[in-house]
């Protein structure tokens, strides 16, 4: 099987449901995704999200635009202080019982149905996010979130390469 890193793309924070959210566009066009997919996507966050438990409310999505007709979106959350809590949808890919070849209609993935946390290309930001949030979360004497949420993956590829 051949296998080529794809464009990772770090993206301005957003805030849904009271949550602050990291934002990584995973793709192999380096125009990005297209902004019908994005929407959809994020418009579907507020069903991915867990309610709030007293940790900072924060984490990171990856939205990942496969090279056929597939999309999708992977929410990580900070829950329990040091936890990450995993939802997910997906959108034109008829293998995760997608409705349609719509890259834009999203639908969520059961929980419990497909345990799955990300392919090769989505798994690139998690060591990283995890050394942010003990970095700018847990380490330190005051959790200092608006530097966790300052600190992303650069923009480049999702990988070293081979």
């Amino acid at each position: 099987m051949a296998f080529d890193e794809k464009y990772l793309l770090a993206l301005p924070p957003v805030a849904v449901a009271g949550r602050r959210l990291k934002r990584y566009h995973v793709t192999d066009d380096p125009a990005g995704i297209e902004p019908e997919v994005e929407k959809a996507a994020y418009a579907l966050l507020p069903e991915l999200l867990p309610e709030p438990d007293g940790t900072p409310a924060a984490g990171f999505v990856v939205l990942h635009r496969g090279g056929d007709t597939g999309a999708y979106l992977n929410t990580y959350s900070w829950v329990w202080d040091n936890v990450l809590h995993f939802a997910g949808a997906a959108a034109g890919q008829p293998a995760l019982d997608c409705p349609d070849l719509d890259p834009a209609h999203f639908v969520r993935i059961p929980p419990g149905e497909r345990n799955w946390i990300g392919c090769v290309w989505e798994l690139a930001p998690l060591t990283y996010e995890r050394d942010a949030w003990v970095r700018h979360v847990l380490a330190p004497d005051v959790p200092d979130l608006d530097g966790y949420l300052g600190d992303a993956l650069a923009t480049g590829v999702t990988g070293p390469g081979l």
